[in-house]
């Protein structure tokens, strides 16, 4: 395992004002991301997991997108009050937040199935 128990990776991604998809920076993904590390430094956990800015999670229009590694868990419409029930019931608790958890299935073509793992 690396350094960190967990990393939050928060899309910060803009697009043009006209996007129909909208962008998660015009949604106050910045603040979410502040709020995440200020609350993880808060609690003295900021060694063990990790909040980070990412670019487009291609989830523009469920913004703001987070995805918590290594479960794979993403989350969409996540907003600054949003930040201490992810922490306490997910990164603490180990239940994910279902309200707010979006239901990602790839797109796997037939090139890329010989490589999942059995």
């Amino acid at each position: 395992m690396g350094r960190f128990a967990r990393h939050i990776f928060i899309c910060t991604n803009e697009r043009k004002a006209d996007d129909p998809r909208g962008c998660c920076k015009a949604r106050d993904s910045e603040k979410v991301v502040e709020a995440f590390k200020a609350e993880l430094a808060k609690r003295g956990l900021k060694g063990t997991i990790r909040a980070n800015k990412a670019g487009c999670l291609d989830q523009c229009d469920r913004g703001v997108s987070i995805v918590v590694y290594p479960e794979g868990v993403w989350y969409g419409g996540v907003k600054v009050s949003d930040v201490n029930e992810i922490i306490e019931s997910h990164l603490l608790g180990g239940k994910p937040v279902e309200r707010l958890v979006v239901k990602y299935e790839p797109k796997i073509g037939p090139e890329i199935q010989s490589f999942r793992a059995v």
